[in-house]
């Protein structure tokens, strides 16, 4: 009997230890890292749980300010710069700058020049860029869209050839792009949870370490608080809309920094914002802004035709529009039941 007993109770003590090292393990994973910085001219947070999390999050930080430096439009040693500055000669980019180039073209073509990564000098004069805003003269806004159109970029391989004047602009598609990468990188590094907001644009990787779902809060275009919540796993989350950056003219008028291809001046439809949801971030980057160009009807028509996305729109006469992927993910928040919600779908 001593000697069942003598081997009994290590056996108790050792299941014992397991479980409290278990338990132990499982709330330090449970435990979120945070890593905060400025990079692409915006503040990012970014958010992941498990093992390793520090490392990988310093690897996320030194690979946006890679990117930030290789996709710049005002770093002279920048590829963009480069051939923004090239007089018309063709600069060789390296792999990712060429597919990030690609993808904006791409993506261009796709929404009928809704996207035009080649409005920078535009966008320049009415100091968006700077910070001075002003509002140009209607024959200074006709002659500098002469030098606009994505048709003009001239890409062939790892070469990119602009006419001079013509100016190339990632912003539009950069931090969804970088997003990506960033995620690819941290799931690399084992990461299997995490949040990153990159200047209002998010990345979900997988769910929350307890497998529910992330909770996003949707700014309200007209001031403070939100519209609504979105329950999200594993996509990507981008919102566009002049609220964000605008300024107020000497005639009195709010002029928004999303301009119209077309107009060159700030896009005005009636759309106050539009939130894109999809598995990627370059793809979210690229049709939020699109979709916010080409108003309510064009971005339901855009949807209709290609159904891979879910959005939510809202229009400045307080309407809320969402896709139908979604109408079980999205919920209003208290102050802004009262809206009118409708459901897009593919049938109507």
């Amino acid at each position: 009997m001593r000697r069942k007993k003598f081997l009994v109770i290590p056996v108790f003590l050792c299941a014992l230890g397991a479980a409290i090292y278990f338990r132990q393990n499982l709330e330090a994973e449970a435990e979120p890292l945070r890593k905060e910085f400025f990079a692409m001219d915006t503040y990012m947070t970014f958010t992941a749980y498990g093992r390793g999390a520090g490392q990988a999050l310093d690897q996320a930080e030194e690979e946006m300010k890679r990117l930030e430096k290789e996709w710049s439009v005002t770093d002279a040693d920048s590829k963009i710069y480069q051939v923004n500055h090239s007089g018309g000669n063709p600069v060789t980019l390296s792999d990712e700058t060429a597919q990030i180039v690609k993808f904006a073209l791409s993506m261009a073509e796709e929404t009928d020049g809704a996207l035009e990564p080649t409005i920078y000098p535009v966008l320049s004069a009415w100091g968006f860029t700077t910070g001075e805003h002003r509002i140009p003269e209607e024959e200074e806004l006709e002659e500098l869209l002469q030098t606009v159109g994505y048709e003009k970029a001239e890409l062939s391989g790892n070469q990119l050839r602009l006419p001079t004047g013509t100016e190339l602009d990632l912003g539009a598609v950069g931090k969804g792009y970088a997003g990506d990468l960033t995620a690819e990188l941290l799931r690399e590094q084992g990461i299997t949870s995490a949040l990153l907001d990159i200047g209002g644009n998010i990345q979900a990787i997988g769910a929350k370490p307890d497998g529910s779902k992330w909770r996003l809060g949707i700014r309200s275009p007209f001031g403070e608080g939100q519209i609504g919540v979105l329950e999200i796993i594993d996509c990507a989350v981008v919102t566009s809309g002049n609220y964000e950056r605008y300024f107020v003219g000497e005639d009195g008028k709010e002029y928004g920094h999303i301009l119209d291809p077309e107009t060159g001046y700030p896009v005005d439809n009636g759309l106050a914002s539009v939130t894109i949801i999809t598995e990627q971030g370059k793809l979210g980057d690229a049709l939020s802004t699109s979709m916010f160009v080409k108003g309510l009807e064009g971005a339901v028509d855009y949807w209709k035709n290609h159904r891979d996305f879910d959005m939510i729109l809202m229009t400045e006469s307080g309407e809320v529009y969402l896709t139908e992927g979604i109408q079980d993910s999205f919920m209003l928040s208290e102050s802004f039941a009262n809206l009118d919600l409708q459901v897009i779908d593919s049938l109507s």
